[in-house]
Protein backbone atom coordinates (compact mmCIF):
# COMPACT_ATOMS: atom_id res chain seq x y z
CA UNK A 1 0.00 0.00 0.00
CA UNK A 2 1.40 3.64 -0.86
CA UNK A 3 1.90 5.81 1.93
CA UNK A 4 0.36 9.31 1.17
CA UNK A 5 -0.52 12.08 3.11
CA UNK A 6 -3.87 13.29 5.53
CA UNK A 7 -4.18 15.55 2.56
CA UNK A 8 -3.76 13.63 -0.57
CA UNK A 9 -6.19 10.84 1.38
CA UNK A 10 -9.16 13.02 1.92
CA UNK A 11 -8.67 15.09 -1.58
CA UNK A 12 -8.43 11.83 -3.45
CA UNK A 13 -11.80 10.77 -1.45
CA UNK A 14 -13.27 14.03 -2.70
CA UNK A 15 -12.29 13.07 -6.22
CA UNK A 16 -12.96 9.69 -6.78
CA UNK A 17 -16.61 10.22 -4.79
CA UNK A 18 -17.16 13.40 -7.53
CA UNK A 19 -16.16 10.82 -10.35
CA UNK A 20 -18.13 8.01 -9.47
CA UNK A 21 -21.32 10.39 -8.53
CA UNK A 22 -22.43 12.95 -10.36
CA UNK A 23 -24.57 14.48 -8.04
CA UNK A 24 -22.01 15.28 -5.38
CA UNK A 25 -20.91 18.75 -5.43
CA UNK A 26 -18.24 20.79 -3.34
CA UNK A 27 -18.89 24.69 -2.03
CA UNK A 28 -17.17 26.80 0.35
CA UNK A 29 -15.00 29.97 0.45
CA UNK A 30 -11.67 29.56 -1.94
CA UNK A 31 -12.21 25.69 -2.76
CA UNK A 32 -12.95 26.46 -6.36
CA UNK A 33 -9.94 28.74 -7.93
CA UNK A 34 -7.81 28.88 -5.07
CA UNK A 35 -7.60 25.18 -4.20
CA UNK A 36 -9.11 25.53 -0.94
CA UNK A 37 -6.86 26.87 2.11
CA UNK A 38 -5.15 23.79 2.45
CA UNK A 39 -4.90 22.92 -0.94
CA UNK A 40 -7.60 19.47 -0.36
CA UNK A 41 -9.73 20.69 -3.56
CA UNK A 42 -6.24 21.82 -5.83
CA UNK A 43 -6.97 21.35 -9.20
CA UNK A 44 -10.95 19.93 -9.07
CA UNK A 45 -12.61 23.61 -10.32
CA UNK A 46 -10.79 22.71 -13.85
CA UNK A 47 -11.65 19.52 -13.40
CA UNK A 48 -14.88 19.32 -12.72
CA UNK A 49 -16.02 23.08 -13.30
CA UNK A 50 -17.95 26.42 -11.61
CA UNK A 51 -21.62 24.01 -11.23
CA UNK A 52 -19.53 21.21 -9.02
CA UNK A 53 -16.98 23.25 -7.17
CA UNK A 54 -18.27 26.51 -5.91
CA UNK A 55 -16.92 29.20 -4.59
CA UNK A 56 -18.80 31.13 -1.45
CA UNK A 57 -19.12 34.38 -0.59
CA UNK A 58 -17.84 34.33 3.61
CA UNK A 59 -20.92 33.30 4.75
CA UNK A 60 -20.94 29.83 6.84
CA UNK A 61 -24.60 30.46 7.57
CA UNK A 62 -25.23 30.19 3.64
CA UNK A 63 -22.83 27.58 3.15
CA UNK A 64 -24.48 25.32 5.56
CA UNK A 65 -28.34 26.71 4.75
CA UNK A 66 -27.56 26.25 1.08
CA UNK A 67 -25.88 22.58 1.39
CA UNK A 68 -29.05 21.47 3.43
CA UNK A 69 -31.46 22.72 0.71
CA UNK A 70 -29.71 20.94 -2.14
CA UNK A 71 -29.49 17.65 -0.28
CA UNK A 72 -33.27 17.76 0.42
CA UNK A 73 -33.66 17.82 -3.34
CA UNK A 74 -31.63 14.86 -4.21
CA UNK A 75 -27.82 15.92 -4.76
CA UNK A 76 -24.84 15.11 -1.67
CA UNK A 77 -23.22 18.33 -1.20
CA UNK A 78 -20.09 18.86 0.56
CA UNK A 79 -19.86 22.05 2.94
CA UNK A 80 -16.60 23.19 3.65
CA UNK A 81 -15.72 25.86 6.47
CA UNK A 82 -12.52 26.92 6.44
CA UNK A 83 -12.54 26.59 10.35
CA UNK A 84 -14.87 24.77 12.93
CA UNK A 85 -14.87 27.86 14.62
CA UNK A 86 -16.85 29.16 11.94
CA UNK A 87 -19.38 26.36 12.45
CA UNK A 88 -20.55 28.82 15.39
CA UNK A 89 -22.28 30.89 12.76
CA UNK A 90 -24.41 28.21 10.94
CA UNK A 91 -25.01 26.54 14.46
CA UNK A 92 -29.11 26.82 13.75
CA UNK A 93 -28.44 24.94 10.73
CA UNK A 94 -26.07 22.22 11.85
CA UNK A 95 -27.92 21.47 15.18
CA UNK A 96 -31.66 22.72 14.58
CA UNK A 97 -32.05 21.94 10.91
CA UNK A 98 -29.91 19.16 9.38
CA UNK A 99 -29.92 16.48 12.31
CA UNK A 100 -33.85 16.70 13.02
CA UNK A 101 -35.83 17.31 9.64
CA UNK A 102 -35.52 13.33 8.98
CA UNK A 103 -37.09 12.66 12.57
CA UNK A 104 -39.66 15.33 12.69
CA UNK A 105 -41.43 14.70 9.19
CA UNK A 106 -41.30 10.98 9.62
CA UNK A 107 -38.62 10.08 7.77
CA UNK A 108 -40.29 11.53 4.49
CA UNK A 109 -36.95 13.66 4.04
CA UNK A 110 -33.21 13.17 3.87
CA UNK A 111 -30.36 15.42 4.21
CA UNK A 112 -27.64 13.54 2.82
CA UNK A 113 -24.92 16.63 3.93
CA UNK A 114 -21.06 16.19 4.41
CA UNK A 115 -20.11 19.42 6.15
CA UNK A 116 -16.08 19.41 6.58
CA UNK A 117 -14.41 21.74 9.26
CA UNK A 118 -10.85 21.91 10.44
CA UNK A 119 -10.35 21.95 13.95
CA UNK A 120 -7.64 22.44 16.73
CA UNK A 121 -4.45 24.23 17.46
CA UNK A 122 -1.26 24.82 17.43
CA UNK A 123 -1.13 27.57 14.08
CA UNK A 124 -0.52 30.64 16.51
CA UNK A 125 -4.24 31.33 14.67
CA UNK A 126 -5.32 32.76 18.34
CA UNK A 127 -8.53 31.95 20.39
CA UNK A 128 -11.17 32.42 18.24
CA UNK A 129 -9.43 30.24 15.16
CA UNK A 130 -7.54 27.59 17.26
CA UNK A 131 -10.58 26.01 19.06
CA UNK A 132 -11.40 21.83 19.09
CA UNK A 133 -14.93 21.86 20.19
CA UNK A 134 -15.75 18.31 18.67
CA UNK A 135 -17.99 17.71 21.56
CA UNK A 136 -20.60 20.01 20.98
CA UNK A 137 -21.63 18.99 18.01
CA UNK A 138 -21.53 15.24 19.15
CA UNK A 139 -23.99 15.96 21.91
CA UNK A 140 -26.82 16.75 19.46
CA UNK A 141 -28.67 13.20 17.98
CA UNK A 142 -29.34 12.97 14.46
CA UNK A 143 -25.93 14.49 13.39
CA UNK A 144 -22.96 12.20 12.62
CA UNK A 145 -19.78 13.28 14.07
CA UNK A 146 -16.29 11.81 12.71
CA UNK A 147 -12.69 12.98 13.21
CA UNK A 148 -10.41 10.83 11.70
CA UNK A 149 -6.37 10.17 13.02
CA UNK A 150 -4.85 8.23 10.44
CA UNK A 151 -5.17 8.53 6.00
CA UNK A 152 -6.28 5.65 5.43
CA UNK A 153 -9.31 6.39 7.87
CA UNK A 154 -9.93 10.14 6.53
CA UNK A 155 -9.95 8.72 3.46
CA UNK A 156 -12.42 5.74 3.79
CA UNK A 157 -14.50 7.73 6.23
CA UNK A 158 -15.07 10.62 4.29
CA UNK A 159 -16.19 8.51 1.11
CA UNK A 160 -18.57 6.33 3.36
CA UNK A 161 -19.88 10.12 4.77
CA UNK A 162 -20.20 11.29 1.17
CA UNK A 163 -22.28 7.99 0.51
CA UNK A 164 -24.31 8.46 4.00
CA UNK A 165 -27.72 9.37 3.59
CA UNK A 166 -27.48 11.61 6.60
CA UNK A 167 -26.02 14.71 7.85
CA UNK A 168 -22.67 14.40 8.81
CA UNK A 169 -19.95 16.75 10.34
CA UNK A 170 -16.47 15.27 8.80
CA UNK A 171 -13.50 17.17 11.02
CA UNK A 172 -10.41 17.71 9.55
CA UNK A 173 -6.95 18.44 11.99
CA UNK A 174 -4.61 21.20 10.23
CA UNK A 175 -1.44 19.74 12.05
CA UNK A 176 -2.57 15.91 10.43
CA UNK A 177 -2.83 17.25 6.67
CA UNK A 178 0.91 16.37 6.42
CA UNK A 179 0.75 13.28 8.52
CA UNK A 180 1.81 10.28 6.34
CA UNK A 181 0.24 6.49 6.71
CA UNK A 182 -0.45 3.74 4.29
CA UNK A 183 -3.53 4.07 2.17
CA UNK A 184 -5.10 0.77 0.30
CA UNK A 185 -5.50 1.49 -3.02
CA UNK A 186 -8.61 0.95 -5.03
CA UNK A 187 -12.26 1.03 -3.37
CA UNK A 188 -11.76 1.71 0.33
CA UNK A 189 -14.36 2.65 2.42
CA UNK A 190 -14.76 2.73 6.42
CA UNK A 191 -17.60 1.61 7.88
CA UNK A 192 -18.76 4.53 9.87
CA UNK A 193 -19.23 4.58 13.85
CA UNK A 194 -16.19 2.06 14.65
CA UNK A 195 -13.88 1.96 16.71
CA UNK A 196 -10.65 0.82 15.80
CA UNK A 197 -7.36 -0.22 18.25
CA UNK A 198 -4.46 1.04 16.69
CA UNK A 199 -2.28 -0.36 18.69
CA UNK A 200 -2.24 -3.28 20.71
CA UNK A 201 -0.93 -3.63 25.04
CA UNK A 202 -1.60 -5.24 28.03
CA UNK A 203 -0.77 -2.70 30.95
CA UNK A 204 -3.18 0.96 30.03
CA UNK A 205 -5.48 0.99 27.82
CA UNK A 206 -4.96 4.81 25.72
CA UNK A 207 -8.18 6.15 24.05
CA UNK A 208 -8.24 9.08 21.79
CA UNK A 209 -8.95 10.46 18.51
CA UNK A 210 -8.02 12.53 15.48
CA UNK A 211 -4.67 14.22 15.83
CA UNK A 212 -3.92 13.26 19.65
CA UNK A 213 -4.22 9.69 18.27
CA UNK A 214 -0.66 10.36 16.67
CA UNK A 215 0.23 11.83 20.06
CA UNK A 216 -0.46 8.35 22.31
CA UNK A 217 1.20 6.06 19.29
CA UNK A 218 3.93 7.93 20.17
CA UNK A 219 3.82 8.12 23.80
CA UNK A 220 2.90 4.37 23.52
CA UNK A 221 5.96 3.68 21.26
CA UNK A 222 7.85 5.38 24.03
CA UNK A 223 6.45 3.61 27.22
CA UNK A 224 7.56 0.35 25.32
CA UNK A 225 10.99 0.81 25.84
CA UNK A 226 10.29 1.30 29.54
CA UNK A 227 8.73 -2.52 29.74
CA UNK A 228 5.23 -0.72 29.69
CA UNK A 229 2.61 -2.18 26.86
CA UNK A 230 0.09 0.77 26.08
CA UNK A 231 -3.26 -0.72 23.74
CA UNK A 232 -4.17 2.48 21.68
CA UNK A 233 -7.81 2.43 21.29
CA UNK A 234 -8.54 4.94 17.99
CA UNK A 235 -12.20 6.33 18.46
CA UNK A 236 -12.97 7.92 14.86
CA UNK A 237 -16.58 9.17 15.58
CA UNK A 238 -17.49 10.88 18.21
CA UNK A 239 -21.29 10.29 16.91
CA UNK A 240 -21.60 7.57 16.78
CA UNK A 241 -19.44 6.52 19.68
CA UNK A 242 -18.94 2.88 19.68
CA UNK A 243 -17.42 1.59 23.23
CA UNK A 244 -17.65 -1.87 22.40
CA UNK A 245 -13.28 -1.72 21.54
CA UNK A 246 -12.77 0.25 24.32
CA UNK A 247 -14.02 -1.60 27.07
CA UNK A 248 -12.98 -4.66 26.17
CA UNK A 249 -9.73 -3.42 26.19
CA UNK A 250 -10.10 -2.03 29.58
CA UNK A 251 -11.27 -5.02 30.83
CA UNK A 252 -7.96 -6.57 30.02
CA UNK A 253 -5.88 -3.89 31.01
CA UNK A 254 -7.93 -2.72 33.63
CA UNK A 255 -6.58 1.10 33.69
CA UNK A 256 -7.26 4.20 30.98
CA UNK A 257 -6.18 7.07 29.80
CA UNK A 258 -7.82 9.50 27.74
CA UNK A 259 -5.90 11.72 25.40
CA UNK A 260 -8.09 14.86 23.54
CA UNK A 261 -6.79 18.30 22.08
CA UNK A 262 -10.43 19.70 23.37
CA UNK A 263 -11.27 21.14 26.70
CA UNK A 264 -11.62 18.36 29.78
CA UNK A 265 -15.11 19.58 31.12
CA UNK A 266 -18.04 18.64 29.53
CA UNK A 267 -15.81 16.94 26.58
CA UNK A 268 -14.90 13.73 24.94
CA UNK A 269 -13.05 11.74 27.78
CA UNK A 270 -15.88 12.77 30.37
CA UNK A 271 -17.88 10.80 28.72
CA UNK A 272 -15.71 7.48 27.91
CA UNK A 273 -14.52 7.53 31.22
CA UNK A 274 -18.43 7.84 32.62
CA UNK A 275 -19.41 5.20 30.00
CA UNK A 276 -16.33 3.07 31.62
CA UNK A 277 -17.21 3.29 34.81
CA UNK A 278 -21.13 2.43 34.12
CA UNK A 279 -19.92 -0.26 31.89
CA UNK A 280 -16.93 -1.77 33.29
CA UNK A 281 -16.98 -0.61 36.56
CA UNK A 282 -15.49 -3.94 38.42
CA UNK A 283 -12.47 -3.92 36.58
CA UNK A 284 -11.59 -0.28 37.68
CA UNK A 285 -7.97 -1.08 39.34
CA UNK A 286 -7.08 2.81 39.09
CA UNK A 287 -9.04 6.15 38.44
CA UNK A 288 -9.08 7.08 35.09
CA UNK A 289 -7.17 9.44 33.80
CA UNK A 290 -8.12 12.57 31.29
CA UNK A 291 -5.23 14.54 29.19
CA UNK A 292 -6.88 17.74 27.92
CA UNK A 293 -5.70 21.44 26.56
CA UNK A 294 -5.54 23.97 29.41
CA UNK A 295 -9.04 25.55 29.87
CA UNK A 296 -8.05 29.03 28.80
CA UNK A 297 -8.85 30.84 25.30
CA UNK A 298 -5.49 29.64 23.51
CA UNK A 299 -2.82 31.93 23.59
CA UNK A 300 -0.98 33.47 20.43
CA UNK A 301 2.28 33.44 21.52
CA UNK A 302 4.05 30.06 20.14
CA UNK A 303 5.10 29.01 23.75
CA UNK A 304 2.43 30.02 25.71
CA UNK A 305 -0.05 28.20 22.91
CA UNK A 306 2.41 24.89 23.18
CA UNK A 307 2.19 25.27 26.92
CA UNK A 308 -1.42 25.06 27.38
CA UNK A 309 -2.06 22.20 24.43
CA UNK A 310 -1.51 18.71 25.38
CA UNK A 311 1.73 17.22 24.53
CA UNK A 312 3.08 13.77 24.10
CA UNK A 313 4.84 14.31 27.90
CA UNK A 314 1.58 14.54 29.50
CA UNK A 315 0.25 11.74 27.83
CA UNK A 316 3.22 9.81 29.00
CA UNK A 317 3.14 10.95 32.52
CA UNK A 318 -0.63 10.15 32.73
CA UNK A 319 -0.31 6.52 31.59
CA UNK A 320 2.86 6.16 34.43
CA UNK A 321 0.47 7.41 37.11
CA UNK A 322 -1.93 4.88 36.70
CA UNK A 323 0.17 2.47 37.01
Amino acid sequence: MPAITMRQAISDALWEEMERDEKVFIMGEEVGVWGGTYAVTKGFYDHFGEKRVRDAPIAEAVIVGAGIGAALVGLRPISELMTINFAFVAMDHIVNEAPKLHAMFGGQMKVPLVIRAVSGGGRQLGATHSQTPDAIFAHFPGLTVIAPGTPADAKGLLKSAIRSDNPVLFIENALLYQARGEVPEGEHLVPIGESKVQREGSDVTLVSYSSMLQTSLKAAEQLEKEGISVEVVDLRCLRPLDMGPVVESFKKTNRAVIAEEGWGSYGVGSEVATRLYEEAFDYVDAPIKRVNQQEVPLPYNRALEHSALPQLADVVAAVKEVL
